[in-house]
């Protein structure tokens, strides 16, 4: 592998923007990548996040892109991004290393107004960023012709498979000129994947920089075995925190984006600057709450999986899994959003009992175990012996420790002590209660959306 830029190919212009940029040794994805781009050959590139994938399209492609000009609504070429915070990404990566160029760059994403981009698409893009459902739509208004697209790059494949949008990518392929070039870019490879490779890529090279599914090494893994109780696994998750030394930041993920603003609400009670960032919130929200985390105002930022991949925010210390990821591949990209460019990193998952199936499969996946930690009013330490990686076992109560049984007493004897239930009125509605953890909720047992439906509460007729 070369040891600078220089020796890849690129022109002058690029390698002066990467040396501005502070960077002066190839990841290894951006080493066996660049020369190909730069031959016009199609690419199938299978990276772990985190390896510096996006520059090794992004920089070969400002070189092809010095010859040539573009023409009103045709743009040059297409990338297509599975989130609006990949695409915005991109563009930014555009602006970094092309600031020697004078080349025009149209960023079609939902959320954000048409007018500037369209004025640049009228003009003539070089260079065209977009999700593909936005993409469809204003092809299909006649915004944009495809016919002169060379450049054709779709990353974060499997991503795009996740989302549903396989079905708008073969469309478009279908629209672009047969005789392009495409850069395939994947962190896994499942089978739906493989068939849209061999339809749409001709003799493409295959970079695969790391074993499918791998984790990277510098990233510190553990696990934490928690109740399923709700309030008990925020404290756990609060105490976590607290005891590491090392955290100067932290992406925490939930799987439901409802639990992304209960758990940031949570952590902001608790004095944490914390904030939430999932899918129902508008763009304009999303790219704050971003930014605000990017320059340090924020430490802890919780997200559903919109934030799980492609994000570019190198120095994360930390990442906690409050929900362990049901699927196996999202722990991979989860966890890749720390020890990004050779830093260390560390990440937590906190696992309920019903969470060993996802565990296991976890561990199957990515080859190796997963230490676990015990958690106490003293802070983190490795589980005893027995306990530690993923095994799992029963124990009976006489095994149980000592601490265990005294926290279990007194309980057991208040429920023993606690008078019977009486049948509740039925025309009382529930009354709210306070829960310090994250404010005002509703005991009914039909959640905490408000008061039983009146229809339910008549007398049943008598049979």
């Amino acid at each position: 592998m070369t040891n600078d830029f220089s020796g890849l190919g690129l022109s002058a212009k690029v390698i002066d923007a990467v040396a501005a940029a502070g960077y002066t040794k190839p990841t290894e994805i951006q080493a066996q990548a660049i020369p190909h781009v730069l031959e016009k050959k199609d690419i199938i590139g299978i990276a772990q996040t985190g390896t510096g994938k996006t520059a090794s399209f992004v920089l070969p492609m400002l070189t092809l892109l010095e010859s040539g000009r573009a023409r009103a609504r045709m743009p040059r070429t297409l990338i297509l991004e599975p989130t609006r915070e990949l695409a915005a990404q991109v563009h930014e990566n555009f602006e970094k290393y092309g600031k020697n160029h004078k080349l025009s760059v149209a960023l079609l994403i939902g959320g954000v107004s048409f007018d500037e981009q369209n004025k640049i698409l009228d003009r003539g893009a070089d260079v065209l960023i977009a999700t593909p459902g936005r993409m469809l739509d204003q092809f299909e208004r006649g915004r944009i012709l495809l016919s002169g697209v060379d450049i054709l790059v779709i990353d974060e494949a499997d991503r795009m498979l996740d989302m549903g949008f396989i079905p708008d990518i073969e469309r478009i392929c279908s629209l672009l000129p047969a005789r392009r070039q495409t850069l395939f870019f994947s962190a896994t490879m499942p089978p739906e994947i493989q068939k849209l490779t061999s339809r749409f890529l001709r003799d493409p090279v295959r970079i695969e920089v790391a074993r499918r599914s791998s984790t990277a090494e510098t990233i510190d893994q553990k696990l934490v075995r928690v109740s399923n109780k709700p309030d008990e696994k925020r404290a756990v998750l609060r105490q976590l925190i607290r005891s590491q030394d090392s955290l100067t930041n932290a992406i925490i993920f939930c799987n439901r984006k409802r639990d992304v603003a209960t758990l940031a609400r949570s952590l902001q009670r608790h004095g944490f600057r914390a904030g939430a960032l999932h899918g129902d919130m508008d763009q304009k929200s999303r790219m704050e709450t971003l930014d605000a985390f990017k320059s340090d105002k924020l430490t802890l930022l919780v997200a559903s999986d919109v934030a799980a991949r492609g994000l570019d925010i190198p120095a994360v210390s930390h990442v906690f899994n409050f929900d362990a990821p049901t699927h196996a591949e999202d722990y991979v990209h989860r966890i890749g959003r720390t020890g990004r460019a050779g830093r260390a990193g560390t990440s937590i998952t906190l696992a309920t009992p019903a969470d060993g199936k996802y565990i296991d499969a976890i561990v199957k996946l990515i080859q190796r175990d997963i230490p676990e930690l015990s958690v106490d009013g003293g802070g983190t330490h490795p589980a005893p012996a027995g306990t530690g990686g993923t095994e799992r076992r029963s124990r009976t109560r006489s095994e149980r420790r000592p601490r265990e049984e005294a926290a279990e007493a007194p309980a057991a004897a208040a429920e023993e002590q606690r008078p019977a239930r009486t049948k509740a009125r039925p025309q009382q509605a529930p009354k709210p209660r306070h829960d310090d953890d994250i404010g005002i909720v509703e005991d009914s047992p039909f959640g905490t959306d408000g008061p039983i439906p009146a229809f339910l509460l008549r007398p049943a007729r008598p049979g």
